[in-house]
């Protein structure tokens, strides 16, 4: 028999799913926003097993009867009200990409400060240890910053392929960040480490041949979309390796299910910024256009990433399945 503690956990998500569902039909699906949306459907599943829970009782086949009727609705709401491709693509990064990004804010802003640490630590023994330089830029750009040449001429000659094999090296260092989060995070942990680093020492050896100035004009208007795009990958490194080690309540699948939903949200939505990214970086950075027009393109691109990560957007506080369902 089910017990009545049972039941009065249980109402309140009948209640809210019998709520949205007859807004459905009254007003039409429209009249849901995504993350109503995604709240019933998460509703609808825990019902389903609700149902199962109620038909074991023979004392409750009226129940059984009007929940499997809830769910008859829900089924057609979820499934019967599905709407295009394109739409749910600007519903995306309209709405759910920059949520996503408030949620995990911590996790992004550990990536940058490892970054930068480790940036820094790169600059210090760079600008000391001029062989440390060598070891780790190579020969033949060691030879054109002593020779007060960047490095980026070729990519003036061949901009189109050079900007494609930019985005796809940019995509591939971004997504080698995210998915080694299922290393506990220490493949995360490697590239966000290593490619500090790097970044470090490339600035103290430019900063030692006086050309800081060359390399900063060079970096900050594709560096603005690009750097936030590789910390938000890494963050969401970071969020699987939570999601596998630190579990809480919730079974170490289901945490790493969760958790790693939502990272691959975070990758998704950093796509159009590499590819933004990586056109300037082909055929802007290193181009004889005047320093200052690079600097305000980047200060620009950045003010606008603003605008579009730190907006307010629709929120709905779904519980989680794992406090959803008590089963007794």
């Amino acid at each position: 028999m089910l017990s009545t503690r049972w039941l009065q956990k249980r109402r309140p998500y009948w209640a809210r799913a019998d709520e949205l569902v007859t807004r459905s039909e009254k007003s039409g699906i429209r009249s849901l926003n995504h993350h109503e949306l995604r709240e019933l459907a998460v509703l609808y599943c825990q019902g389903a097993s609700d149902l199962s829970t109620v038909r074991e009782d023979p004392s409750s086949q009226r129940l059984a009867q009007s929940l499997n009727q809830l769910l008859g609705r829900a089924h057609n709401c979820i499934y019967m009200g599905r709407r295009a491709q394109g739409t749910r693509i600007i519903e995306f990064y309209r709405d759910t990409f920059p949520q996503i990004f408030h949620e995990t804010l911590p996790y992004t802003l550990a990536a940058c400060a490892i970054f930068f640490a480790l940036a820094a630590a790169g600059f210090v023994m760079a600008a000391l240890d001029p062989g440390f330089q060598g070891y780790f830029l190579g020969g033949a750009m060691m030879e054109s910053i002593n020779n007060h040449q960047m490095w980026t001429h070729s990519i003036v000659s061949v901009k189109p392929l050079a900007s494609s094999q930019i985005m796809t090296n940019n995509l591939s260092v971004s997504f080698a960040t995210f998915a080694f989060g299922i290393t506990a995070g220490i493949g995360t942990l490697w590239m966000l480490a290593f490619n500090g680093l790097l970044f470090g020492v490339v600035n103290a050896a430019c900063w030692q041949a006086g050309m800081a100035g060359q390399l900063l004009s060079f970096v900050v208007p594709h560096g603005v979309l690009e750097l936030p795009a590789i910390f938000i990958a890494g963050g969401a490194g970071l969020l699987i390796a939570k999601g596998l080690l630190f579990p809480g309540t919730l079974p170490r699948h289901a945490s790493l299910v969760r958790e790693g939903g939502r990272a691959i949200q975070l990758a998704l939505g950093i796509i159009p910024l590499l590819i933004v990214a990586g056109t300037i970086e082909g055929f802007v950075s290193p181009s004889d256009l005047a320093a200052r027009w690079k600097y305000l393109l980047g200060a620009g691109l950045f003010g606008l990433l603003l605008l579009f990560v730190m907006r307010k957007t629709p929120h709905v506080n779904v519980a989680p399945p794992a406090e959803i369902s008590p089963q007794n």
